[in-house]
């Protein structure tokens, strides 16, 4: 191989075969992709993987068609030949890559599959002069729009209004129990509980360095700590607070950039600058976590704004105290 020379083969090199080969293999790959989405879902969203089981069905359909086309035309032996070898096709994003995202971001992926495969093939067929080779492309590209529909009918048969809306309630509930509710923990827990000493630290030394040290080993320790409690609290089967990996990174980071949001003004060498940025900082993070609590926990407003506020505010003037003592 010649370093910085692609070896990926051009579509418009592609005999008939090889590209009756790549459908064969691509729709095997999208089956694959849709019962991994059916499997990872069954246990909290089973009406959805119903609608991907049969999406995989549809699609092993389609590949025996196409399998069976092949061996009309060109014999028992299928190329070897998929995505990846050819330059410009379309190309799937890794399982793993789309699981975390979230039940409405699986359902997006899944009709852009669908949505990718039949623009691909109607623009190839539009290259191609040999007539047999358009037409086997326009089939294509037919067999993907069908599918289209009929994942919408499956959607309507297995997926009606009621169960699509206890989903996504399911899923809301889910992403909230697993990252919002441990996030704003520890974004509470890093913008309240450091407040006093780095506030404290400021008024006593008037050292901004000393006071950005002070800032970023507070936040940091708080974070670590934060996040290996999240993490070692509860493992999730009986509470269905999902991955306790993916709670204690939330709650960690979170933490740490709440610590770190009004250490970082520190940086700044004059002292009274660097202190005023750390207060319009903290009101904004204090304002942050209230309008949180409000959107994805419901507290009402003026209840969030209360403890927050005037819990921040406590500490913040414990801080300020100790240190101008």
């Amino acid at each position: 191989m010649i370093p910085g020379v692609s070896t990926r083969r051009r579509f418009k090199d592609l005999s008939e075969q090889e590209i009756l080969a790549l459908a064969i293999s691509s729709e095997e790959d999208d089956g694959r992709i849709y019962r991994s989405y059916a499997e990872m879902l069954r246990a909290d969203y089973p009406d959805t993987a119903a609608v991907f089981d049969g999406m995989a069905i549809e699609e092993d359909g389609h590949r025996q068609r196409l399998i069976d086309l092949h061996r009309a035309r060109f014999g028992e032996v299928i190329p070897l030949i998929r995505r990846e070898h050819v330059a410009g096709f379309y190309s799937r994003r890794p399982v793993w890559l789309i699981e975390n995202l979230g039940l409405e971001r699986i359902r997006d992926e899944a009709e852009a599959m669908e949505r990718d495969a039949e623009a691909f093939y109607l623009k190839a067929a539009q290259r191609i002069s040999d007539a047999a080779t358009r037409k086997l492309l326009g089939d294509l590209a037919a067999a993907e729009a069908g599918h289209q529909s009929r994942a919408e009918d499956l959607e309507a048969e297995h997926l009606g209004n009621d169960a699509r809306a206890t989903e996504d309630r399911t899923a809301k509930r889910r992403f909230v129990l697993t990252w919002v509710q441990p996030g704003l923990a520890g974004l509470m827990d890093g913008s309240v509980s450091t407040l006093a000493p780095i506030f404290a630290t400021a008024f006593a030394t008037q050292d901004t360095w000393t006071t950005f040290l002070v800032g970023l080993a507070a936040s940091v320790g708080a974070g670590i700590s934060m996040g290996f409690t999240e993490a070692a609290s509860d493992d999730g089967e009986l509470s269905g607070r999902g991955s306790p990996v993916k709670r204690g990174f939330a709650s960690g980071v979170m933490t740490t950039v709440g610590g770190l949001g009004h250490a970082l003004p520190y940086l700044i060498p004059d002292f009274w600058t660097a202190t005023i940025t750390a207060f319009v900082v903290v009101f904004v993070e204090l304002w942050a976590i209230v309008w949180i609590q409000n959107r994805y926990m419901e507290t009402p407003f003026f209840r969030a704004t209360f403890q927050v506020v005037l819990g921040g505010a406590l500490v913040f003037a414990a801080g300020v105290l100790i240190g101008s003592g």
